[in-house]
């Protein structure tokens, strides 16, 4: 419809310029000493017309002339454009299907462009990472390393990487520039986690993962477990000394004190660095919150001197556990070693002799028959001791 508009429009013009110039009578006159020139005033009209159309397409022809460099320097970088844009996208379509030589020769053609420069080098650093190419990875890195705009999404791949590859210390200096910049979000504080894990900051890896717990971005369970080998390391390595495995325990809180495999490593700790008040104090809270047998072998090795209030009171909880835990022949080895403690020979006879008739692990087992052997050899049952040796010996073996 537009067209047919158009072209009765055409046709109207036309017909009202011939009218007009049938009737027009007018003349114009060039007057030049000596020279004298007289037109029509329609053929002026049209030779007005024509000299306009042929300067017209001079000037035009002179622009696109000077403007021919400018526009084939577009071209150019349109072209360069597009080819870079097109090996970027398929550098990152190779990097997720896993074809890592072809991600990393199309993120070398995508650095023809300034503007993918960054992204194509974060591209080609992780497929040579994933070939195992860690120095081609790390001049991927160095490519980029004086852009300040990607410098956040350098550092957070290179700690990935980094973890990726068990270089804790990399990773860890990667993840302190970026606390440095104040770039500490939930995915830097993850991959801070792993480093520090691997690198055995276990002081760094609870407070992460309260951190990441505030924030609701671990699993409890596993921040659990992260606690749990935390707080183990921590003692471990500090158990031989009395002053810093205090200092140690003391920044446990107290609801994670109860934990039983916290409580566990602890117990330990104390028992071996003979703190023993303590040890006994941290497997009583705990047997009474969450029972764990683990927790009664260091029971026994903290055991308190001799007719002491201590020792009465071990020998006390222990009975009152055995209403609750019938058979349990860790807890009956436990109370029959602390009442051979207290000199208690007939009550300790009983309680190892029923733990060995309940155990079923070997260790329990050896354990049993080895102090059974010590009281029979107390009391001067030399034969006795003898057959209980020779059933630990066996034992041993198993």
């Amino acid at each position: 419809m537009r067209i047919f508009i158009r072209i009765l429009i055409l046709f109207a013009l036309a017909a009202g310029i011939a009218i007009g110039a049938r009737f027009n009578t007018g003349n114009v006159v060039l007057f030049y000493p000596p020279l004298r020139i007289d037109v029509s005033l329609n053929f002026f009209l049209v030779l007005l017309a024509l000299l306009f159309f042929v300067v017209y397409i001079i000037v035009r022809t002179i622009v696109a002339t000077a403007e021919m460099p400018k526009k084939v320097s577009e071209y150019r970088q349109s072209k360069r454009e597009r080819e870079s844009n097109r090996s970027l996208r398929e550098a990152l379509k190779a990097l997720f299907e896993g074809r890592f030589g072809h991600a990393e020769k199309s993120a070398l053609k995508a650095l023809d462009l300034p503007e993918n420069k960054a992204i194509a080098a974060l591209i080609g650093a992780r497929a040579a990472h994933h070939m195992s190419q860690f120095e081609r990875r790390n001049a991927w890195f160095a490519r980029i390393e004086d852009d300040n705009s990607y410098k956040t999404a350098r550092l957070v791949t290179m700690t990935e990487l980094y973890v990726d590859q068990h270089k804790a210390e990399q990773a860890l200096d990667a993840v302190r520039e970026l606390n440095a910049r104040g770039k500490r979000h939930i995915q830097v504080l993850r991959w801070a986690l792993k480093a520090n894990q691997q690198a055995k900051n276990w002081t760094e890896v609870v407070k992460l993962v309260r951190t990441l717990e505030k924030n609701h971005a671990i699993h409890p369970a596993l921040a659990g477990r992260l606690r749990e080998m935390s707080y183990d390391a921590l003692l471990k390595e500090h158990g031989h000394d009395a002053e810093s495995l205090r200092r140690v325990w003391s920044e446990v809180p107290s609801a994670e004190r109860k934990n039983r495999y916290i409580a566990v490593s602890a117990a330990a700790a104390f028992t071996k660095c003979q703190i023993l008040d303590e040890a006994r104090s941290i497997v009583e809270k705990s047997l009474n919150e969450d029972w764990d047998n683990r927790l009664l072998r260091s029971y026994r090795e903290a055991a308190a001197a001799e007719g002491s209030a201590a020792l009465r009171s071990q020998i006390e909880n222990c009975e009152t556990w055995l209403k609750a835990q019938a058979k349990n022949p860790e807890l009956e080895l436990t109370l029959g070693v602390l009442c051979f403690n207290q000199k208690l020979w007939g009550k300790a006879q009983v309680h190892m002799e029923d733990a060995l008739d309940h155990a079923q692990e070997p260790r329990t087992i050896r354990e049993a028959n080895l102090s059974l052997a010590k009281l029979h050899e107390t009391i001067g049952q030399t034969a006795e001791a003898t057959k209980y040796y020779r059933q630990c010996a066996i034992a041993t073996t198993l």
